[in-house]
């Protein structure tokens, strides 16, 4: 899809020249590449992890050629909170650089910010940092944004229209992705120091800073993660909380609205009975004498439930 070189730029036209140094960015699917790698030393037992989307966080290192794997993180169109992981491989193999991944957007979005960084005359080894870095940057980009949703989720919780099953899913989602690039996160770590260690001490030292610079990126991200699973835990707590909050104040109102009506159950049960002598039944204002003794009853209730703010 795109080769980037010293002097010269193509979009959407693979041309491998044999002697000049060259980045490509395209799919593992691009016959013309991959025969490319195969005539040039690449093992063939490779290509079947390149095209493998299953294929975990890899470090491989032959005669010519180093071979990393990596992830990318899109968002999944089930929920803004989950993204799904892809893979991506870059082969650095004699004057070449290549980058495969399935996902054309990705491989743009990763080209748009290459071509602003790369200087003519930069090292393959600086154009692999470079990658790397924008590949944790995108990881970091998912990271702030769920922590803005985070910040978002809170407040629903606390409002009065909260929806417990869509903070629960968001949340769930959230817990995934974030998981995800934790874990992702460790291997990469890894594999960036197995990939400095296996340079050249020259190329070490002009390195140095860079790596360290995409170690303490892996790091933030690495305890971010963490911290923001562990929020996404105390949310769910918060959320249940609420919730039985909300349920114990509901049960408080009906208790209340059943013990203002429970004497004058009472009241109206004595009445109930059928027995001759009863003196009230034949009181002219008997009647009203009980409305008042039950509204008496149970405004009195009213008045001292409200004072207990039970209602």
């Amino acid at each position: 899809m795109y080769v980037i070189s010293d002097e010269l730029e193509k979009k959407e036209q693979i041309d491998l020249q044999e002697e000049q140094k060259q980045i490509v960015f395209t799919t593992p699917s691009n016959e013309r590449v991959v025969s490319w790698l195969i005539s040039h030393g690449f093992p063939e037992s490779f290509i079947e992890d390149i095209r493998n989307e299953d294929q975990s966080v890899a470090y491989e290192e032959g005669e010519g050629f180093k071979f990393i794997v990596m992830k990318y993180f899109k968002r999944s169109e089930e929920n803004i909170l989950l993204y799904e992981d892809g893979n991506i491989v870059l082969v650095h193999i004699q004057n070449k650089l290549i980058f495969l991944c399935e996902e054309r957007d990705i491989i743009q979005r990763v080209v748009a910010r290459f071509r602003r960084r790369y200087r003519p005359g930069d090292r393959l080894e600086y154009a692999t940092y470079i990658l790397i870095d924008i590949l944790i940057d995108f990881k970091m980009n998912i990271i702030d944004f769920i922590d803005d949703k985070l910040e978002i989720i809170e407040d629903k919780i606390f409002s009065e229209d909260v929806e417990e099953k869509q903070i629960q899913t968001q949340l769930y989602f959230a817990r995934r992705s974030l998981n995800k690039i934790s874990k992702v996160s460790i291997l990469e770590n890894d594999v960036i120091n197995k990939l400095y260690n296996h340079y050249p001490t020259s190329l070490r030292k002009k390195l140095k800073y860079e790596f360290i610079d995409l170690k303490e990126h892996l790091s933030f991200l690495i305890n971010e993660s963490k911290a923001y699973l562990d929020r996404t835990g105390y949310l769910q707590n918060l959320l249940m909380g609420f919730m039985s909050n909300q349920m114990n104040k509901t049960m408080q109102r009906l208790t209340g609205i059943t013990l203002i009506f429970l004497p004058l159950t009472f009241i109206v049960g004595n009445y109930g009975m059928n027995f001759d002598y009863m003196p009230e039944l034949h009181w002219k204002y008997g009647y009203f004498a009980v409305w008042v003794l039950n509204i008496a009853i149970a405004f009195a209730i009213y008045k001292w439930l409200r004072r207990k703010k039970w209602i």
